[in-house]
C-alpha cells in the first residue's frame, strides 16, 4: 500500500526519498525490519492471550526427557507469524504482482487450514484435528491452484537469452529500474514453458516434457498436467515435512529461516537480469518482488523464534507448519528451483522418511515375524536423538547447523556444473 502511496505522490510532489522505493533492496529492508519489531511486540501479546485463554498443548508422555514440563504451553503461536508477515508485505511489496498474489493465497489458504487443525484440538478437545485426507485435500487444492496459475497466468513467463551481437549475449526483457538505463533494448517475447533448475549439470534446465510420452495435439496440454502433478506433490511433501519437524524448540522454525533466506537469494537473482545472466540461470521476469515478501516472512520467523527458543514460551501448532513449509515449496516452485529441495530442505525430508521408513518396517516386520520392529528408537528422527539422551537445546542447535551446510551446498550448485 505504502509502495502505491508513494507513487501516487511522486506524480504531484517531489517527495524526497521517494525514490527509494523503487528499489526492492530498499522495500525488503523495511518489510524484515517491520516484521520482526511486530512479531517482537505482539508476540508477548498474543501469549498472554493465549494462556488467559488456556490454549495449552496437551502431550502425550512418550518417555522424553523435559516432555512434560512443555504440557501448557500455549499453541497456535503461527498466528504470530501469519500476521508480522502479512502487514509488511501489503504495505512494500507489489500486491498487484501475480508472484505477490500466489504466494499470498498460499499463506492464508494454508494458514486457515492449519487453524483450523489446531482449533479443532484445542478448542474442541479433539486431539486428532482434521483428518488426514482432509489436510491433503487442503494441500492439493492449493496445488492445484498454483499450477494451473502458472499456466494460464500470462504474467509468468521465463525470458530467454538471445544474441544481441557476436559479442554479447543479453536476456530479453524489461529491465527493473535499477539498471533500464545501462542496458540495450530487444524486442523478442517471452516464453511460457515447464522449465526448472536441476543442479550439477552443464546445461542446468530440466524441462518435464521430456516425462511426457505422448506426442501429438494434446502433448503440450499433457505436459502441464504432469507439471501440475509435479507441483501438487511437492507443496503436500514439503508442508507436511515441516509439520514433522516441529517437534522440538525452535527445531522448525530455525531450520525454516535458513532455508527461507537461501530461497529468498535465488530470487532476487533469478529475478535480476545482470545477476542471472552472469550465473546462466533462467531470468523470471517479476519474481524479484518475491524478495520482499520473503524478507517479510524471514523477519517473523527470527521474532517468532524469540518466544519459540528453548524453552519455549509458545508453540507454532499447525498453523504456523503447515503454512511454513507450504510457503517454502510454493516459493521454491514459483522461482523454479523446486528440484534443489531435497538438498536444501533435506531436514525435513530426512524427518518424512524418518517417519515412512518407521511405520513401513515396522508393518512388514509385524506381519513377517508377529511383532512389530522398529529402525530408529522413536521417529520423528529428532525424537530418535532425545531417547539416546542427547539434550534438545544441542540437538536443534546441530539441525540448524545442518541446515546451514545443506544451503551452502544448494548455492553452490548455481556454479558447479
Amino acid at each position: 500500500m505504502i509502495y502505491y502511496l508513494v507513487q501516487f505522490i511522486t506524480k504531484y510532489w517531489d517527495f524526497p526519498g521517494a525514490g527509494l522505493f523503487k528499489y526492492i533492496s530498499f522495500r525488503s529492508a523495511a518489510a524484515f525490519i517491520v516484521s520482526l519489531m511486530f512479531a517482537l511486540l505482539i508476540g508477548k501479546r498474543i501469549i498472554r492471550f493465549l494462556q488467559r485463554k488456556q490454549i495449552g498443548e496437551e502431550i502425550r508422555n512418550l518417555g522424553l526427557e523435559g516432555q512434560m514440563q512443555k504440557k501448557g504451553t500455549p499453541t497456535m503461536g503461527g498466528i504470530i507469524i501469519l500476521a508480522s508477515m502479512l502487514l509488511p508485505v501489503l504495505l512494500f511489496a507489489d500486491i498487484l504482482n501475480i508472484y505477490i498474489i500466489v504466494m499470498l493465497v498460499t499463506t492464508v489458504w494454508l494458514g486457515v487450514v492449519g487453524f483450523a487443525d489446531d482449533y479443532i484440538k484445542v478448542f474442541m478437545k479433539n486431539k486428532e484435528g482434521l483428518s488426514g485426507r482432509t489436510k491433503i485435500i487442503g494441500q492439493v487444492s492449493l496445488g492445484l491452484f498454483v499450477g494451473l496459475v502458472m499456466w494460464l497466468s500470462p504474467d509468468i513467463v521465463v525470458k530467454e537469452r538471445v544474441v544481441v551481437d557476436k559479442n554479447v549475449t543479453q536476456y530479453e526483457t524489461e529491465l527493473s529500474a535499477e539498471y533500464r538505463d545501462n542496458q540495450p533494448s530487444t524486442v523478442s517475447k517471452a516464453k511460457k514453458t515447464t522449465q526448472t533448475t536441476i543442479p550439477f549439470v552443464k546445461n542446468n534446465e530440466f524441462d518435464y516434457s521430456v516425462l511426457n510420452p505422448f506426442k501429438g495435439e494434446k502433448y503440450h496440454f499433457v505436459t502441464w498436467i504432469i507439471f501440475i502433478l509435479v507441483v501438487i506433490l511437492i507443496i503436500t511433501a514439503v508442508s507436511n515435512g515441516a509439520n514433522l519437524t516441529d517437534g522440538l524448540d525452535g527445531l522448525a522454525t530455525g531450520v525454516s529461516a535458513v532455508i527461507t533466506t537461501t530461497l529468498g537469494v535465488f530470487a532476487y537473482l533469478s529475478g535480476n537480469v545482470i545477476y542471472a545472466e552472469y550465473l546462466n540461470i533462467m531470468y523470471i521476469p517479476q519474481s524479484g518482488e518475491l524478495v520482499v515478501f520473503m524478507s517479510a516472512f524471514i523477519g517473523a520467523l527470527v521474532g517468532f523464534l524469540w518466544y519459540n527458543s528453548y524453552p519455549a514460551q509458545v508453540f507454532m501448532g499447525d498453523t504456523g507448519s503447515l503454512t511454513i513449509g507450504g510457503i517454502i515449496a510454493v516459493f521454491a516452485i514459483l522461482v523454479r528451483k523446486e528440484l534443489l529441495i531435497p538438498v536444501l530442505c533435506g531436514i525435513f525430508l530426512v524427518e518424512n522418511l524418518s517417519v515412512m521408513l518407521q511405520v513401513s518396517y515396522f508393518k512388514y516386520t509385524k506381519r513377517k515375524y508377529g511383532e512389530g520392529r522398529r529402525i530408529f528408537l522413536m521417529s520423528p528422527l529428532h525424537h530418535h536423538y532425545q531417547k539416546k539422551g542427547y539434550p534438545e537445546p544441542k540437538i536443534v542447535t546441530r539441525f540448524w547447523i545442518v541446515a546451514v551446510i545443506l544451503a551452502v551446498i544448494t548455492v553452490v550448485t548455481l556454479k558447479i556444473r
